[in-house]
């Protein structure tokens, strides 16, 4: 039977339904799907071992957004809400990853480019900053252009600025066409760079990084075999991508950079964050 990638917990859980038992009725698993300010939002814990090997998921919380015809500020009002629950009280850093020169994996350094950093002016002790969300952040670029795992840099970035937890952004792989480019993923667990396309690197996670590691993505590449009819990929891997994919890349990292944003600064909306970010 064709493997089939797919970096989300929904598809994995969807998957399981097709085969047998609804995902809620698995051992170790429990899913919830309601809508959050207008946005379609479906959330699956997986509980323990049993659920992990189930669904081939680390053990903790996934939590998926789908995007449809909201407008954007709606979106990202709701990304930052479900991000804000997620995340401990404290400065936090926001990893871009992934390749800026290749457009499917520039969904993390795109992001970097739509947040409101913060860290240096709370640092400066100056009146108007006190009180406001720390937010700092760096793009880790690929391991042949640094030499360095992503999980390095981050690593030593989170040892200077210490914040209480990192967010880290990549472009995510999908089994299903209609999610490309139209759902957003947040997890508790932190992610593998590259795993959605078969190029496992070392974990970003709590584990690793020491502090609470946030993963939010979009599925940007679908494995070529979906699209066939059960047919392997090639020995390869062969990933396919929508035509309009630069376009989308730079709303969607728009969407994600004030996402961010404004969870770490829940006082402003997105209006007031684009007079002061863009």
């Amino acid at each position: 039977m064709t493997q089939i990638r797919t970096d989300l917990a929904l598809e994995a859980a969807e998957n399981l339904q097709a085969g047998g038992p609804a995902a809620g009725e698995l051992s170790g698993v429990v899913t919830r799907t309601e809508r959050r300010q207008g946005v379609s939002v479906t959330e699956v814990r997986i509980l323990d071992e049993t659920g992990a090997r189930a669904l081939g998921k680390p053990v903790g919380r996934y939590v998926t957004m789908e995007l449809e015809s909201q407008p954007f500020s709606q979106q990202a009002a709701c990304l930052a809400s479900l991000l804000a629950e997620l995340l401990p009280r404290g400065p936090v850093l926001t990893a871009g990853i992934g390749n800026r020169d290749m457009t499917c994996d520039a969904i993390g350094p795109t992001a970097v480019d739509h947040l409101l950093v913060t860290r240096h002016l709370v640092r400066s002790g100056q009146e108007p900053f006190r009180g406001i969300g720390e937010l700092s952040a760096l793009c880790t670029e690929v391991l042949g252009r640094t030499g360095m795992e992503t999980c390095e840099l981050i690593r030593a970035a989170a040892g200077a600025v210490r914040p209480a937890a990192v967010v880290a952004v990549d472009a995510l792989a999908a089994r299903s066409p209609r999610r490309l480019c139209r759902t957003v993923q947040l997890a508790d667990t932190g992610l593998i760079p590259g795993s959605g396309v078969g190029s496992h690197r070392t974990a970003v996670d709590r584990e690793t990084v020491g502090v609470p590691v946030i993963a939010v993505g979009v599925p940007t590449v679908i494995d070529g075999a979906a699209l066939g009819s059960g047919t392997e990929a090639a020995p390869q891997g062969l990933y396919v991508t929508p035509r309009d994919i630069d376009r989308q890349v730079r709303q969607l990292g728009r969407l994600l950079g004030y996402g961010i944003s404004l969870a770490v600064q829940p006082g402003l909306t997105a209006e007031e964050l684009a007079a002061l970010a863009e």
